[in-house]
This record gives structure tokens, C-alpha cells and sequence, in this order.
């Protein structure tokens, strides 16, 4: 007699629902994974765009004409910047230091520090009781530019 025959004669009293366990074990571990996932990419995108946008206006400041309108390119490249990774402009906040600058920070050779912070909120939470900002993970970037030797020579 084959072996597989008298295994199954055997009278085995299990059955059960292999699939309704694989559904319920992969539900409780995928669910979490996914989420864990989300989360971990709105992080990423939003230290993406905090590091560009500091970048980018450390780089607009320093080719600024005077004071006014460097800091107004700043601002703008900002805006555009995390409009780009859809963060609005009213969640951060901008703040431009100057090492070096005799006559403020558009000097030769002084350096420009753009520090750029935002929130970035998890995703998936609901704003039930003011949670939304409980729930968010703080980023911050500095970039630091000088100013051309040249600048306003030309």
C-alpha cells in the first residue's frame, strides 16, 4: 500500500481553514507594514524638500542686487521649492544668519545661512483634537553660501 494512501485513512481529525488563517496573519502584519511604508516616505519626502529649498535659497540670496531683493528671491524660491512636494509655505519657517558681513550680508566673501524648518505630518491622522500637529515629525536644513568676491563689481 502506498505510504500517501495510508496517511490520509489514517483518520486525522484537524481541518481547518488555511486560507482564512493566511488572510487574518497577513492582514495583521501587512496593515502595519503598509503604514510604516506611508510614513516613512511623507519623512523622506519632506527631508528631500527641506534640504533642496535651503539650498536653493542660500544660492538666490548670495546673487541678490541689495537686501530687499535678496531676500524677497529667497522667499520666493522657498514657496516654489515646497510647492514642489506639496508643503504649503505657512508651514515653514525661513531664517537667514550672515557670518562675516561688515554692511550687512550682502558683502564680499560673507556667508549666507539659509535655515529652513518644517513639520511634516504622519499620515493618516486625523485632526481630532488638535492631534495633527502632535503627530508630526520636525525637519530641519541649513545651507550656507558665500558671496562672490565680485559681487557688485558689475
Amino acid at each position: 500500500m502506498p505510504r500517501w494512501k495510508h496517511w490520509t485513512e489514517s483518520g486525522s481529525t484537524e481541518t481547518g481553514s488555511a486560507s482564512l488563517e493566511f488572510i487574518t496573519a497577513g492582514l495583521i502584519l501587512l496593515v502595519p507594514l503598509v503604514y510604516l511604508v506611508v510614513a516613512i516616505s511623507a519623512v523622506q519626502g519632506g527631508a528631500l524638500a527641506v534640504e533642496g529649498v535651503a539650498r536653493q535659497a542660500a544660492r538666490v540670496y548670495v546673487q541678490g542686487a541689495d537686501a530687499a531683493e535678496a531676500r524677497d528671491r529667497a522667499v520666493r524660491a522657498v514657496e516654489i521649492g515646497l510647492a514642489d512636494y506639496g508643503i504649503g509655505r505657512d508651514d515653514a519657517e525661513v531664517r537667514i544668519d550672515c557670518e562675516g558681513g561688515t554692511n550687512g550680508c550682502l558683502t564680499r566673501r560673507s556667508a549666507v545661512t539659509v535655515t529652513v524648518r518644517i513639520r511634516v505630518a504622519l499620515p493618516l491622522v486625523p485632526d481630532l483634537l488638535s492631534l495633527r500637529g502632535a503627530a508630526s515629525i520636525p525637519l530641519e536644513s541649513s545651507a550656507t553660501q558665500t558671496v562672490s568676491r565680485f559681487w557688485g563689481a558689475g
